[in-house]
């Protein structure tokens, strides 16, 4: 636990917001040590909050990258023989370090990435489910049989792993996303090369000390840092098998189509544009509180934030106190109490979430809350956006037609629940919607005819718990078998079906064993 607590200490300097001049910098992680990248290019990762520099991460060379590679491979042949008991006892004791460490982790989330605390216990707190899913890898994992196909004839199948599969996470779920991947991959008998984003590795690294103590042997997870040339290394290395990954179109699409043509699985979650479909009979209380929540939260930089709402006839009257509840958010640095709104990743970032409201403004959308010259007292070199509100927004506009990916609502109007439908249904996107009624058959309507993988009503952010899996569609989506649940197992995992013969007539009788069987 040297390491975890290093970063422990290095935690306490959060709420002080203390740093040194020479930012430490982040290691690879190895055959299950820690170690310096010999590289020559380094990316400094700024707190969001403050613009300092936090850590500076290595872009792994290709000697790295290769050395990663063969300790996976390595790690492979005695790991998938492993029992199948002895890959769930790790994810038990992973399961039980990652609560009792929540804490730490969520503030280096805050630390790296901006979110409030709150939400960094959140985002812990949804990969941590999928641990204890996996948990369940004895019954998850198990194949099909069937006696007496013929004569003294049985087929059955197994279900076994690829081999050494590949896992590149995005910035904005630093730990969640990572373990949607790694204890799915691992439980199954696989092994992982996992590159976090370059922007927020800490969670990771944290992650990883803890699968050395639950006592997941060496090589069986390896951890690279770096960009293109770390995913085009992952895209093209013939022993990766299959490669996992979230974030933006334009990468997604790449992966995709890179590894694809070099005949490996890809599971590759991208873009969202969610819809939220308020009609006039719904708890008005309590759908305005979940919009805010939604659309605002994480400072909107998550693939199911409800960043487009289409009020129906009446309830267009509600706007205005949407826009009261956003205005009272509380926008500042994510470790301090009360934060309800924490900045954005970067300068970048901020600045294109600028434009494509000033492009809204511009194409004749009506700005009614302006979140972009916020200014927090003791924080003024961080990248902070406001809550921002676009209203009479059109499909044509381009704050409709890309993902704003920030603290910004913009609002469509609908004259009956088919036009909503209609609005939802012709964007590309297929990630997550929702609708607010008190109408059950309206609910069932839309459910019926909603073009979206994943569906709430009167629930904002759609996002299955892990005995379902998480099933975005269409523009949002690229690959056959979706993340963790029991597609996340069938990613993972091919089958080897047995038709074996042994006639009776061979049977030779010996003497038979009275010991307790003990399965090992």
């Amino acid at each position: 636990m040297a390491f975890l607590r290093a970063i422990g200490a290095e935690a306490r300097y959060l709420t002080q917001r203390a740093y040194s001049s020479a930012a430490p910098t982040t290691k690879l992680f190895i055959d299950g040590k820690f170690v310096e990248s010999k590289t020559k290019e380094w990316i400094d990762v700024h707190d969001p909050a403050t613009n300092k520099v936090v850590t500076r991460v290595p872009k792994a060379t290709q000697d790295e990258m290769q050395t990663a590679l063969e300790s996976n491979k390595k790690a492979f042949r005695s790991w998938s023989n492993q029992s199948i008991l002895t890959r769930q006892a790790v994810m038990f004791k992973l399961q039980a370090l990652i609560k009792e460490n929540m804490g730490e982790l969520a503030k280096n989330i805050t630390k790296e990435q901006g979110k409030t605390l709150a939400d960094a216990e959140g985002d812990v707190l949804r990969g941590l489910q999928v641990v204890e899913h996996c948990c369940s890898i004895p019954s998850l994992q198990m194949g099909e049989t069937v006696a007496n196909v013929a004569r003294d004839m049985d087929t059955y199948s197994l279900v076994m792993p690829l081999g050494v599969t590949a896992g590149i996470a995005p910035f904005n779920f630093p730990a969640m996303i990572p373990l949607w991947m790694f204890p799915v991959a691992i439980t199954t008998g696989n092994t992982m090369l996992l590159k976090p984003s370059e922007r927020v590795p800490g969670a990771t690294m944290l992650l990883m000390e803890l699968l050395n103590e639950a006592g997941c042997p060496p090589g069986v997870v390896n951890v690279i840092h770096g960009q293109h040339d770390a995913v085009n290394f992952i895209c093209d290395a013939p022993a990766i098998k299959a490669v996992s990954f979230v974030g933006s179109d334009q990468a997604g699409k790449y992966i995709y189509e890179r590894a694809g043509k070099n005949g490996k699985r890809v599971q590759s979650n991208m873009g969202a544009k969610n819809h939220g479909v308020i009609l006039s009979d719904a708890n008005k209380e309590n759908t305005l509180n979940q919009l805010a929540g939604a659309a605002f939260g994480a400072a909107g930089q998550r693939c199911m934030a409800l960043s487009t709402a289409v009020f129906v006839g009446d309830a267009q009257g509600w706007i205005p106190d949407l826009v009261e509840r956003a205005q009272k958010l509380k926008v500042n640095a994510g470790h301090v109490p009360g934060t309800d709104v924490g900045p954005v990743i970067s300068a970048a970032s901020r600045q294109r979430i600028n434009d494509l409201i000033e492009s809204g403004v511009k194409e004749g959308a009506k700005l009614i809350l302006d979140g972009r010259k916020i200014s927090v007292p003791g924080f003024e070199d961080g990248y902070f956006v406001g809550p921002t509100i676009l209203s009479d927004v059109t499909p044509s506009m381009k704050c409709y037609t890309e993902e704003i990916f920030g603290p910004v609502l913009v609002i469509l109007k609908a004259d009956n629940l088919d036009d909503a439908i209609d609005i939802v249904n012709a964007n590309p996107y297929g990630n997550g919607t929702a609708v607010f009624t008190t109408n059950g058959a309206a609910a069932r309507k839309f459910v019926n005819e909603i073009d979206a993988g994943q569906v709430g009503v009167n629930v904002p952010i759609p996002v299955p718990l892990p005995m379902f899996s998480f099933t975005g569609t269409r523009g949002s989506f690229r690959g056959d078998h979706h993340f963790y649940g029991k597609q996340g197992i069938k990613f993972y995992t091919q089958t080897k079906t047995v038709t074996q013969l042994w006639r009776e007539t061979d049977v030779n009788h010996t003497q038979a064993a009275v010991a307790m069987p003990t399965m090992k």
